[in-house]
C-alpha cells in the first residue's frame, strides 16, 4: 500500500470515528442530563439507595476485562459497535421496562456494560489515529468533538423540557436512536486486524504504576458521577433542565479546553497534568461539600455549579493516564489489554467507594462524603508525582506512523 493510499484509508477512518464518536456524546449526554431526575422521581431514593445503583452501573467495568477476552475475535472496531448495540438495548429497558427498584438495576447493568465495553476501545482507536509525538492532541480534539455533542445533547434535553413537552420516554427514546447511528458508524469503519492475545487478563509488574492511579481514579470518579449531581438533585432540589444546563455550558467550556489539556500533555507531560487535577479536586470537593454551610443558599448553588463544571473538566485528564501506558508498553499490543485491566481495577474500588459513601451520606452526611474525596485527591497527587516516561530511541523513518 503507498504512502497516498494509507492516508485516504486513515481520513476515511478517522472521519467515521469522528461522527461517531458525536452521535455517542449527544446520546451520552442526553441520558446523563435526566438520569438523577428520572430515578429520583421515579423511586424517590435515599442517598444510600443511589449509591448502591453504582453496583450495578460499574460492574461492568470490573467485568469489562473479563468479556473483551471473550470477545477477542472482535477488532476494536467491530467491538466498539457491539458496545454500542448493548447501549441501545439497555437504555429502551431502562426506559420502558423497569416497574421496581430491583428490575431497573439490572436493566441498567446492560447498558452500562456498553458504555465500558466501549471506554478502552475509544483510547485505543483514538491512539491509533494519531500521528506521531500528537496523541495528545488527537484525543483532546476527539474530547472536543464529544463536549460539543454533550452540548446539543443536553440543550437538547433543556430545549426540550421547558418547552416541547419532553418526558423521560422521549428522551431514552433519543438516546436509543444516537447509539443505533454511533453503532452503523463504527460498522462502517474497515474491521481493523484481530490479534489473539496470548495473556490478556494478565497483570504486568512493569504497570503497578498504571494500576495504582487506576485504583485512585476509579476511586475518584465517584466524586464527578454519583455524588456531584446527587447534591444538586437532592440537597438543592434541582429539577432536571439544570443538569441539563450544567453539562451544556461545561460542553461550551470544554471545546476549548480539551485541545489545550491535550496539547498541555505533549509539551508538559502526563506527570504535571495529572499533578494539576490531584490538587484542583481538592478545591472542588471542598466546594461541594462545605459551600452550602458557608454561603447563603443561591451563592452556594452558584458556587456547587461552578464546581460540577470544573469536576467535568478535570475528568478529561483520563486521556493522560491512557497515553502514559502508551508510552511505558513494553509492547504495543500490550496497551488495550493493558487500558481493559486498569479499567477492572477502576471499577473494583469504583463500587467500593460508592457503598462506603453512601454509608457515610446516610450516617453522618454528604459533606463528609467529599472530605474523604480530599484524602482521594492528596494520594493521587503522591502516585502521580511518581511518573517517569522512559527514553525510547527515535524511530526511523519508516517506522513513523502516517495517520492524520
Amino acid at each position: 500500500m503507498n504512502i497516498n493510499e494509507r492516508i485516504t484509508q486513515m481520513s476515511r477512518e478517522l472521519k467515521l470515528f469522528v461522527a461517531a464518536t458525536f452521535m455517542m456524546g449527544i446520546a451520552y449526554s442526553i441520558y446523563d442530563s435526566i438520569f438523577n431526575n428520572f430515578i429520583n422521581e421515579r423511586f424517590q431514593l435515599s442517598g444510600f439507595q443511589r449509591s448502591f445503583l453504582e453496583v450495578p452501573r460499574e460492574l461492568p467495568g470490573f467485568l469489562v476485562v473479563f468479556v473483551s477476552a471473550l470477545l477477542w475475535f472482535l477488532s476494536s472496531r467491530r467491538l466498539g459497535a457491539f458496545a454500542f448495540l448493548l447501549g441501545v438495548i439497555g437504555v429502551l429497558l431502562i426506559g420502558f421496562i423497569p416497574s421496581t427498584y430491583a428490575v431497573m438495576a439490572l436493566c441498567l447493568f446492560v447498558f452500562s456494560m456498553g458504555q465500558h465495553l466501549f471506554m478502552p476501545v475509544s483510547a485505543s482507536i483514538g491512539m491509533d489515529l494519531a500521528r506521531e509525538g500528537q496523541t495528545g492532541r488527537r484525543l483532546g480534539q476527539l474530547n472536543a468533538i464529544r463536549n460539543f455533542a454533550t452540548i446539543l445533547g443536553s440543550f437538547l434535553v433543556f430545549l426540550g423540557f421547558r418547552f416541547v413537552g419532553f418526558n423521560f420516554h422521549t428522551t431514552f427514546i433519543l438516546t436509543a436512536i444516537g447509539l443505533a447511528i454511533a453503532m452503523m458508524l463504527m460498522l462502517w469503519m474497515k474491521p481493523g486486524a484481530v490479534t489473539r492475545p496470548k495473556n490478556f487478563l494478565s497483570l504486568h509488574k512493569e504497570y503497578r504504576l498504571y494500576y495504582i492511579l487506576n485504583v485512585l481514579t476509579g476511586a475518584r470518579k465517584q466524586i464527578f458521577m454519583t455524588f456531584g449531581p446527587w447534591v444538586i438533585v437532592s440537597i438543592f432540589k434541582q429539577p432536571t433542565q439544570t443538569i441539563a444546563t450544567l453539562l451544556t455550558i461545561g460542553g461550551i467550556v470544554g471545546i476549548l479546553f480539551q485541545p489545550v489539556l491535550g496539547r498541555a500533555i505533549d509539551r508538559f507531560g502526563e506527570r504535571i497534568v495529572m499533578q494539576v487535577e490531584a490538587v484542583a479536586l481538592v478545591f472542588v470537593c471542598l466546594g461541594y461539600g462545605f459551600s452550602k454551610f458557608l454561603f447563603p443558599e443561591h451563592t452556594a448553588f452558584l458556587f456547587i455549579c461552578g464546581f460540577y463544571i470544573l469536576d467535568l473538566m478535570l475528568f478529561a485528564v483520563n486521556m493522560a493516564r491512557s497515553m502514559y501506558i502508551k508510552k511505558i508498553a513494553l509492547d504495543p499490543s500490550h496497551v488495550q489489554p493493558a487500558l481493559t485491566a486498569g479499567l477492572t481495577i477502576d471499577h473494583i474500588f469504583s463500587i467500593s467507594i460508592a457503598l462506603v459513601g453512601g454509608l457515610i451520606w446516610n450516617t453522618f452526611g454528604f459533606q463528609y462524603v467529599f472530605m474523604m474525596g480530599i484524602v482521594i485527591a492528596v494520594l493521587n497527587f503522591i502516585a502521580s508525582s511518581q511518573v517517569r516516561i522512559p527514553k525510547r530511541d527515535a524511530p526511523s523513518a519508516e517506522e513513523v506512523p502516517l495517520n492524520p
